[in-house]
C-alpha cells in the first residue's frame, strides 16, 4: 500500500507516473531504509520539509547501488502528484537550492515542453555551489546552471533517463514560444548608453557641440547600436543552435556507440553460439564413440561367449564319447560275469544246498527284516494314535524327529 501511486493521479506521458523511474531503480527505492522511515505517509506540505533537509544531490552509489534521498523524494512526488503550483514554489525558491533543483527535476520529468523552457531556463542564472553524490560514494561540487543545463540537453541524470522533448528553435518557429532574453542584455545596453554619453561629453568639451550633436544622433550610429542590439539578442540563440548541433553531433556518436556496443554483443553471442555447437559436436562424437565401444566390446564377449560354448561342447561331447565308452565296456564286463556267473550257476546248481548255508542265508535276511520293523517303529508314523501318527509323518517329511508320548 505505501507504494502505490495515488488514485487520484492522472497519467503522464500515458503511463503510471512512477514508471518514469527504470523498475530496477524504483525497486531498489522501495527496499531503502529511507524511503521506509522517512517518506511514508508524506504529503505535499509535508515534502517540503524533508526537502530543506537535504544537503545533496545525486542518483545511486556504492557496490549495491543504494539510492539517495533525493532520489527518494522524486519518486514520492511521482507517487502523491502534487499541483503544479506547488512545484513552481519550489522552483522559485531562492532560500534553499535543494528544493528548487528537487523541483526543477520533478517538472522535468512530468511537465510539458513549454513549461520545461518556460520555468528551467531562468535557473540559468542561479550560480549556487550544489554538493553532488557519485557512483562511487564520494562527493563533488558542481552549480545549479549545469544541473540544469544538463536536464535540457542530457538523457540521464541522475541515473533517471529523461523524456524527450522538443528543440527550442523548433517551439520558436511554430510561435510556441518567444525568443530567449539573455540576462546580460540590459547590461550591454546600460554600457552601450554609457559609452555614447562620454563621447558626447568629449564633443562638448572639444568645442563642436553642434557637430558632434548631428554625428552622435547620425542614422549610421543608429544603426550601429541596433545591429549591436540585435547581434547580443540572437546571440543566445545561436548559442541555443550550435549547441543543439553538438548536442545532436554527441548523440549520433552516442548512436554509433551503442552501435558498436550491439555488432559486438552480436558477436559474442555467435562466438558462444559456435562454441556450444562445437562442445555438442564433440560431445556427440565422444558418445558415438563410446557407443562403438559398447558395441564392440558386447561383440568380443559374445564372441568369447560363443567360443566358451564351442569348448565347453567338445569337452561335453568328449566326456560323453568317454561316458558311452565306459558305459559300453562296462556292459561288456557284466555281459561276460554274467555268463560266466550262469555257467557256474548252472554247475553248481545240480548239488544240494546245504543247511548251514541256507541257515545262514536266512539267518541274513531275518535281521534285515526285524531292522526294517525297528526303522518303522522308530518313525512313529504307526503309532495307534491317528493324530499323532499324522503329526509324525508331518515332522518326517520336514526332517524332524517324531513325537514320543
Amino acid at each position: 500500500m505505501a507504494n502505490r501511486t495515488d488514485p487520484l493521479a492522472k497519467s503522464i506521458r500515458g503511463t503510471n507516473p512512477q514508471n518514469l523511474i527504470e523498475k530496477i531503480v524504483r525497486t531498489k527505492i522501495y527496499q531503502n531504509t529511507y524511503w521506509k522511515e522517512q517518506c511514508f505517509g508524506l504529503t505535499a506540505e509535508t515534502l517540503v520539509d524533508k526537502a530543506m533537509e537535504l544537503d545533496h544531490i545525486g542518483g545511486t552509489f556504492g557496490g549495491n547501488r543504494k539510492p539517495t534521498p533525493f532520489l527518494c523524494l522524486v519518486l514520492k512526488m511521482l507517487q502523491i502528484q502534487p499541483e503544479k503550483d506547488i512545484v513552481v514554489e519550489f522552483i522559485k525558491n531562492e532560500d534553499y537550492k535543494y528544493v528548487r533543483v528537487l523541483g526543477a527535476f520533478y517538472l522535468r520529468l512530468t511537465g510539458t515542453d513549454m513549461d520545461v523552457y518556460r520555468y528551467l531556463e531562468p535557473l540559468y542564472n542561479d550560480y549556487r555551489k550544489v554538493r553532488q553524490k557519485l557512483t562511487g560514494g564520494n562527493f563533488a561540487l558542481t552549480h545549479v546552471d549545469e544541473i540544469i543545463d544538463e536536464l535540457l540537453t542530457k538523457d540521464y541524470s541522475c541515473d533517471i533517463a529523461m523524456p524527450r522533448i522538443k528543440k527550442r528553435w523548433t517551439l520558436e518557429s511554430a510561435g510556441a514560444l518567444d525568443l530567449r532574453k539573455s540576462a546580460l542584455e540590459d547590461d550591454f545596453e546600460e554600457e552601450e548608453e554609457k559609452e555614447e554619453n562620454e563621447q558626447l561629453i568629449d564633443g562638448l568639451e572639444d568645442g563642436a557641440p553642434e557637430k558632434d550633436y548631428y554625428r552622435g544622433r547620425s542614422p549610421t550610429r543608429e544603426r550601429d547600436r541596433d545591429r549591436r542590439r540585435d547581434s547580443h539578442r540572437h546571440r543566445d540563440r545561436d548559442y541555443d543552435r550550435d549547441y543543439d548541433r553538438d548536442y545532436d553531433r554527441e548523440r549520433g556518436r552516442g548512436r554509433e556507440r551503442d552501435r558498436d556496443r550491439d555488432r559486438d554483443r552480436d558477436r559474442d553471442r555467435d562466438r558462444d553460439r559456435d562454441r556450444d555447437r562445437d562442445r555438442d559436436r564433440d560431445r556427440d562424437r565422444e558418445r558415438e564413440r563410446d557407443r562403438y565401444r559398447v558395441r564392440d566390446e558386447r561383440d568380443y564377449g559374445r564372441e568369447r561367449d560363443h567360443e566358451r560354448e564351442g569348448r565347453d561342447r567338445d569337452r561335453w561331447d568328449r566326456d560323453r564319447g568317454r561316458r558311452r565308452s565306459q558305459s559300453r565296456s562296462r556292459s561288456r564286463s557284466r555281459d561276460r560275469k554274467d555268463r560266466d556267473g550262469g555257467e557256474h550257476r548252472k554247475r553248481h546248481a545240480r548239488g544240494s544246498t546245504s543247511p548251514r548255508r541256507r541257515g545262514h542265508d536266512d539267518g541274513r535276511e531275518e535281521p534285515k527284516k526285524k531292522k526294517e520293523k525297528k526303522e518303522k517303529k522308530d518313525d512313529g508314523t504307526d503309532h495307534p494314535d491317528p493324530e499323532i501318527a499324522e503329526a509324525n509323518r508331518l515332522r518326517a517329511s520336514l526332517g524332524l524327529k517324531p513325537l514320543k508320548l
